[in-house]
Parts: structure tokens; C-alpha cells; sequence
């Protein structure tokens, strides 16, 4: 069992910067996938980066060049560096972790953090 737990959200202006961490314990997260995802208001949950076990990652259209996933060498902490933040860009922001696979369903979450950006 890994549990997940985020940090770093708040309130910020349009074009402003935030960095996002999740900690992960219970369990060694080395070798697994990891990723940020984000839910805003009325919206479907929406995948918007991940890396994997070797340090590939991934990143949406809508955040990429903006959004920079990162985690450390232990893979405990997981990071999220959001620049040049827009309006649509507030939701509710989740880190979620798979040991199998980086799309589709994730088996364990965190329970999210808030990020408001103002216009």
C-alpha cells in the first residue's frame, strides 16, 4: 500500500508560478509510475503529467512547456513546477501512483490540493 499525500496548492495570479509536492509512504514507490492529474468544477478528471520508473515523462497539451513533473532519485517525492499559470488552470490537483501502468486507471491517490489562479 502506498498512500499519497499533496501539498503546495494555493492562490496565485494569472502568470504566476506554484510548485506542487506529494509525498508517498507505506511503501517504496521507486519503481512506479507517477502523475499529477486535476479536476476543475464541472469537469471530467483530466491526466496532465506523469513519469515513469526510468524518468520518462509525459505532459497534456494544455500544460505543456508550462508544467515541469519531476520526482526524487528515491521516488518518494514527487514534484509539479506550474509556470506562466492561467485562469484555466484552477482545479483541484491529485498525485496518483501505479506500480504497472502510467495510463488508464491509477491504483492509489492522494487527496488533493487546491490551485486558484486569478485573472
Amino acid at each position: 500500500q502506498v498512500q499519497l499525500k499533496e501539498s503546495g496548492g494555493g492562490s496565485v495570479q494569472a502568470g504566476g508560478s506554484l510548485r506542487l509536492s506529494c509525498a508517498a509512504s507505506g511503501a517504496t514507490a521507486t519503481n512506479y509510475c507517477m502523475a499529477w492529474f486535476r479536476q476543475a468544477p464541472g469537469k471530467e478528471r483530466e491526466g496532465i503529467a506523469h513519469i515513469n520508473n526510468i524518468g520518462t515523462t509525459y505532459y497534456a497539451d494544455s500544460v505543456k512547456g508550462r508544467f515541469t513533473i519531476s520526482k526524487d532519485n528515491a521516488g518518494n517525492n514527487l514534484y509539479l513546477q506550474m509556470n506562466s499559470l492561467k485562469p484555466e488552470d484552477t482545479a483541484v490537483y491529485y498525485c496518483a501512483a501505479d506500480p504497472r501502468r502510467c495510463f488508464g486507471t491509477f491504483d492509489y491517490w492522494g487527496q488533493g490540493t487546491q490551485v486558484t489562479v486569478s485573472s
